[in-house]
């Protein structure tokens, strides 16, 4: 696996892109001499745990003809407070998944996906407790 990053102002704004040519971009806020045209780094780290977990979840679904509809996750991660480096220490994940199916299969695909699939859980475990909530139809299932 390889990426590769390019710097495109004179500030902290850069473009990342993967082999296959796919980009994103980063960039700092303001109050360090930014712009905001991208998203910061630890951001990242959080969407990639999203990303992650979601291709797990729909896989798993998939393989069991589940039927799903929508699927949305939220994402709020708690990071140390006037340290540096700041790391996470919590991180908290609320799948909202909508549709067509039993409710006891898609608590356990999100299960499976934080406690066995998900390296990027894995990863941010040493550092964070994360834990979760999953909605199914709108209702609480664990």
């Amino acid at each position: 696996m390889k990426v590769q990053l390019k710097r495109l102002d004179d500030a902290f704004h850069f473009e990342a892109s993967n082999e296959q040519g796919k980009t994103m971009q980063f960039d700092a806020g303001p109050d360090i001499g930014g712009n905001n045209k991208g998203v910061r780094p630890m951001q990242t780290l959080l969407m990639a745990l999203g990303g992650c977990s979601a291709m797990d979840v729909v896989s798993i679904l998939n393989k069991q003809r589940q039927k799903l509809d929508d699927f949305q996750i939220e994402i709020d991660g708690e990071r140390e407070a006037g340290k540096e480096p700041s790391l996470f220490v919590n991180i908290h994940m609320i799948y909202k998944l909508a549709g067509n199916v039993e409710p006891e299969k898609a608590k356990r695909a999100v299960e499976l996906s934080m406690e066995k699939y998900c390296s990027v859980a894995k990863t941010l475990e040493k550092t964070a407790v994360i834990t979760y909530d999953t909605l199914l139809n709108g209702t609480k299932i664990n």
